[in-house]
């Protein structure tokens, strides 16, 4: 599975688990929700800056999004 995808279905689960809509997320980064949509289909390259917003805005460690082996689990 391609990085991008890893961190998008990451993303998502964590996004699902505390609750927020990706509107909602995309409110409290100060970006756009269509921008949160593509990161979590795995169409953005992420860079180190934006993967720390998101695990700040998620209140996880970075590396939980990277982890590969969350990818098969569901919120």
């Amino acid at each position: 599975m391609d990085i991008r995808e890893v961190f998008g279905a990451n993303l998502q689960f964590f996004r699902e688990k505390a609750g927020l809509s990706q509107a909602a997320l995309a409110d409290k980064m100060g970006v756009d929700r269509a921008h949160i949509s593509a990161m979590e289909r795995g169409q953005q390259n992420v860079t180190i800056i934006t993967l720390w917003h998101v695990a700040e805005a998620l209140n996880v460690k970075p590396a939980a999004l990277l982890d590969d082996q969350r990818k098969s689990r569901k919120a």
